[in-house]
């Protein structure tokens, strides 16, 4: 896949993926998952939507070659990171694809810098996704300060160890255990509590730009009713799908079809 490293002014360096279109054509800048890449929870898509756009999949900071976080993660330095992205492409504005922790970002993308943002595709994602304050978010802070304070070459260890432990790592692909073996462990699980935390109820009904949902109708982790929740919020069409937190990648043939849709709905309104 055509990826190149980008340098951001006074934010580091990060890594994207990126598919030329037609000329003159729209960007689509695409933004993954919690534990995933920019090539993992996009290569389905890469192919059928550079036929009609410029399309950019970047790694949030701990995730795969993104940049390397210093801090503690936070959602609004990875929306502060897109923007900054796209002034660095000189496109202006683009239509903004959030997929699950893709979402906040996207909305936040947008409440923080809506010159950079044409529209929003928002897929299995919420304006909100649990109870912020609990023992276990509690123990994930604890687990994200004790890594954070852990040397970096062991910090690398740990992610080899979790993705030969699980037997879907065991199996995967030498390139996918590539990318993976690529994150930040501090940062992926404090990005789990950054979303745990996220809540976006009081300013996306201000939403001014054209949205679009792909609903995954048999999620488990992002319930089907909040996805729709926040379409309603943000005034945007539905495409849904009957597929589970994963049909990026198990489910193709149904979500790129649905995303095709919901990128045309938002550009044709835009």
């Amino acid at each position: 896949m055509p990826a190149r490293v980008v340098e951001l002014p006074r934010r580091g360096s990060t890594w994207i993926q990126e598919h030329a279109g037609p000329k003159d054509a729209p960007t689509v800048v695409l933004l993954h998952g919690l534990g995933a890449t920019g090539l993992l929870n996009w290569f389905t898509s890469f192919e059928a939507l550079a036929r009609h756009y410029n399309v950019v999949a970047i790694d949030h900071r701990g995730h795969g070659r993104g940049i390397k976080p210093g801090r503690r993660f936070r959602l609004e330095d990875c929306a502060d990171d897109v923007a900054v992205l796209i002034d660095e492409l000189g496109v202006g504005n683009a239509i903004i694809v959030g997929y699950s922790m893709g979402g906040p970002i996207t909305q936040l993308t947008w409440h923080r810098h809506p010159e950079v943002v044409r529209g929003m595709v928002l897929c299995a994602t919420s304006y909100r996704f649990g109870a912020p304050e609990t023992p276990v978010a509690r123990v994930g802070d604890l687990m994200g300060l004790g890594l954070r304070l852990t040397p970096g070459p062991l910090r690398q260890q740990v992610v080899k160890n979790l993705t030969g432990f699980a037997p879907r790592g065991r199996n995967a692909p030498d390139w996918v255990l590539n990318e993976l073996h690529q994150h930040d462990p501090a940062a992926v699980v404090e990005a789990t509590m950054a979303i745990r935390r996220f809540n976006s109820t009081e300013w996306i009904h201000e939403v001014d730009v054209p949205c679009a949902s792909v609903i995954t109708e048999l999620d488990r982790l992002v319930p089907p009713r909040r996805q729709r929740k926040l379409a309603t919020l943000t005034r945007g069409e539905i495409f849904a799908i009957a597929g589970a937190h994963d049909a990026c990648v198990r489910n193709p043939s149904l979500f790129v079809p649905a995303l095709l849709s919901a990128v045309a709905s938002v550009r044709d309104r835009s």
